[in-house]
């Protein structure tokens, strides 16, 4: 294996409290493939000392806490394709990783009808001390990663795979997925496209979110650096069992392959700065 099909160097903390974890995890791949996986709320976990910030286990499992089907259609995707991932390893209400650090929902004190104890009285100093221990991590290993990637010669088209509620605030969602983007349409349109080609799926174009959001993961690391790239949702209840997930997996996979056919697609584009 040459270097730049190995892992990069990731920096870890040397020295975390009792029952901590790392920020991200990482499933290793093809460094030199050109496709990078990344899942923001891959899992619900929050360390003990922070006693579930004060949740309750049946408010933990909703999708307040994290992306539900998403860590295990991310590694089922990545292995398949034979391609990195990477993936936070802590509850988006713990710190959000998908908002920018100014943003007022990176720490989320209202979830959906929920009221997080844990985060009310949360100061500046803890909100530092939750992005330097579990936000900024995550996403160095992303900028690492890219950068890894980029110096084999190839730059790499980023994925961030998340799932949607089928339901928000008494709307059900007609979507079964959705493609999330701002300013570079190169992975997104051929992949709306692809998605709808079978006739069978309701698919968002910036629905049910947009992607027109500053600061978060796609921004910072596609948009604000020319770097081709989507965000991708599938509505939670088609990938909450493993059956859903091996036929969203099976779907997804050879439209990923096709789209590093796409001529320009893995080409560096001016930055967009906001």
């Amino acid at each position: 294996m040459t270097p730049s099909e190995a892992a990069p160097d990731f920096q870890r903390f040397p020295d975390l409290p009792d029952g901590e974890q790392v920020a991200f995890d990482i499933v290793e791949g093809n460094w030199t493939g050109g496709l990078l996986l990344l899942c923001d709320h891959a899992r619900n976990f929050v360390p003990p000392h922070y006693d579930n910030l004060g949740l309750s286990d049946a408010q933990l499992s909703r999708h307040i806490a994290y992306d539900i089907g998403m860590e295990a259609l991310t590694r089922r995707l990545a292995g398949s394709l034979g391609v990195p991932a990477i993936l936070s390893t802590y509850s988006r209400l713990l710190i959000d990783p998908n908002r920018g650090e100014d943003d007022p929902t990176v720490l989320m004190r209202l979830s959906d009808g929920a009221v997080v104890p844990g985060n009310r009285h949360a100061d500046h100093a803890e909100k530092e001390r939750r992005l330097s221990r579990y936000h900024r991590p995550y996403h160095k290993a992303i900028s690492a990663s890219i950068e890894h990637m980029m110096a084999s010669g190839q730059s790499p088209i980023v994925i961030s795979l998340h799932s949607f509620t089928p339901i928000w605030r008494g709307f059900v969602r007609p979507w079964h997925a959705g493609v999330l983007w701002d300013r570079d349409s190169r992975v997104a349109k051929p992949l709306i496209a692809a998605l709808k080609e079978g006739g069978d799926l309701i698919v968002g174009d910036n629905e049910p979110y947009t992607g027109e959001l500053t600061g978060d993961t796609m921004n910072r690391h596609g948009t604000c650096r020319g770097i081709s790239h989507a965000l991708l949702e599938v509505r939670q209840d088609l990938v909450s069992d493993s059956a859903g997930v091996e036929h969203w997996a099976a779907r997804l996979a050879p439209i990923f392959e096709h789209l590093l056919t796409e001529e320009g697609i893995c080409d560096v584009l001016p930055p967009h700065k906001r």
